[in-house]
């Protein structure tokens, strides 16, 4: 089945209260119109139509900058809010002809699983049905119209809540306003929409009761978790989503072998991948495209942005981003790494040390107080307490490097550039402004070298 997609995103949030369309606050740190967006990519659509309105440009930037960009997607502009047939219509001269069927959902509904839309896919394209629609079994009725059924059980209608009898609103079946229509049949009729209700819109849900004026044949795929239809109408909802969907990522990490010792106190993205018999601490925060070894301790307390962390490392109360850190590595606590920081197997890095653009090498060890900025470590350094690469000179940054096995003493000032060879050491309270050769001992305000070390 060759399935196309429209995305309804036009809408204005009003009860968000906010001057950033709906679509473009986040749950679980990407932006929601992602979320439908990835959906349509996993049912295997070969278009996407996002139907837009309100901060259309704002739309058009954010959903084109998404990480990796959605193939095959283009905008249709919703001028006028004239409802949701009014919005399906825009797609027509885009789609039509393009395709054998039609998925139509929403752009603020983040907690719809693939999986159950895969379901309502895959049931349209067995029964050939003229229109498959998304059923939700609820006792509570989220103010969502009641579907309507025959003596033979088959869908005759819906009823909006507001327009519904006492008996119709004991239905327990609701309209969860997701459909795969046949294409040439949508195409053809959504155009014979006629306004209605006090906005004098036009509204899909009056497709079916076309099809049913056709008999032709409606399908159900009936739902049974109500939270897959929570729509995004309040920052309330948006918080309700927040927490769920953090759970859904909490729940499936656990059971791929990691420890969360508080999962309601552990923030973890959906892309963040962390390995095996790893233990997560409490009120940790891991973002982006995070990627944790096994056998690590992270936390608690610790905030991780885009990084790569290898295996057994631990890392208290941090903050890293943008950073490599490979493995049996110790940072922390209150320790920093910015981005371009690659740190090395077997190093440690003491309480308040922070290190930006720098590469530090094997069981090299950095005191706590210090700053290590654009340079580069070699093997078994150490770094001693509240050393300082002064690396910018209000011009430009400049590169500090250190060889293998140096040792810089507590509160060393190192201007930039400046090289320390092998196996040097400065005298605490050095001010290096000046290269150090290999093996030799540079202590002083300016720093000066009073003998090599390996002289008798």
């Amino acid at each position: 089945m060759n399935l196309a997609a429209v995305i309804l995103a036009a809408g204005q949030g009003t009860r968000m209260k906010t001057q950033l369309p709906k679509i473009l606050h986040t749950v679980v740190g990407k932006p929601m119109v992602s979320y439908a967006l990835e959906t349509v990519a996993a049912l295997g659509a070969s278009q996407t139509i996002l139907v837009i309105g309100h901060g259309a440009d704002q739309v058009r930037v954010a959903t084109s900058n998404l990480q990796p960009p959605t193939s095959n997607l283009q905008f249709v502009e919703q001028r006028e809010q004239r409802g949701t047939g009014h919005a399906v219509l825009q797609a027509r001269e885009v789609l039509r002809g393009k395709s054998d069927a039609v998925f139509v959902s929403y752009a603020d509904m983040p907690l719809m699983r693939v999986e159950t839309l895969k379901k309502l896919t895959d049931l349209h394209a067995s029964s050939r049905a003229t229109i498959t629609m998304l059923t939700l079994i609820s006792d509570d009725s989220m103010a969502f119209g009641r579907i309507l059924r025959d003596a033979n059980n088959r869908v005759v209608g819906i009823v909006e809540e507001r327009d519904a009898t006492p008996e119709q609103l004991a239905i327990r079946e609701l309209n969860c306003g997701v459909y795969c229509f046949d294409a040439d049949w949508l195409w053809e009729h959504v155009a014979q929409l006629k306004p209605a209700g006090v906005k004098n819109e036009y509204y899909l849900t009056d497709l079916v009761a076309l099809a049913v004026k056709e008999n032709c044949m409606i399908e159900a795929g009936v739902l049974r978790d109500a939270t897959e239809m929570i729509g995004i109408n309040t920052r309330v909802h948006l918080a309700q989503a927040e927490k769920i969907m953090r759970g859904r990522i909490n729940t499936a990490l656990m059971l791929a072998g990691v420890t969360l010792i508080d999962p309601a106190t552990t923030y973890i993205e959906s892309d963040v991948a962390i390995g095996e018999d790893t233990v997560i601490e409490p009120n940790t925060h891991l973002r982006g495209k995070t990627r944790i070894g096994a056998n690590c301790r992270i936390g608690p307390n610790a905030i991780i942005r885009d990084s790569q962390i290898g295996d057994a490392c631990e890392i208290v109360a941090s903050d890293i981003t943008g950073a490599v850190v490979e493995e049996r590595v110790q940072i922390g606590p209150f320790a920093r790494l910015r981005a371009g920081s690659h740190i090395a197997r077997q190093v440690r890095i003491g309480n308040f040390g922070e290190v930006k653009n720098s590469y530090v090498g094997e069981r090299s060890h950095i005191g706590h107080f210090s700053y290590i900025g654009d340079a580069e470590l070699g093997k078994h350094v150490n770094i001693g307490a509240g050393t300082i690469t002064c690396n910018y000179d209000g011009m430009q940054k400049n590169r500090t490097v250190i060889g293998d096995d140096a040792f810089i003493g507590s509160d060393t000032l190192l201007i930039a550039p400046v090289t320390i060879g092998a196996r040097a050491r400065t005298g605490a309270g050095a001010v290096v402004n000046k290269n150090v050769p290999p093996d030799s001992l540079a202590v002083g305000v300016p720093a000066r070298v009073i003998r090599r070390l390996n002289d008798k």
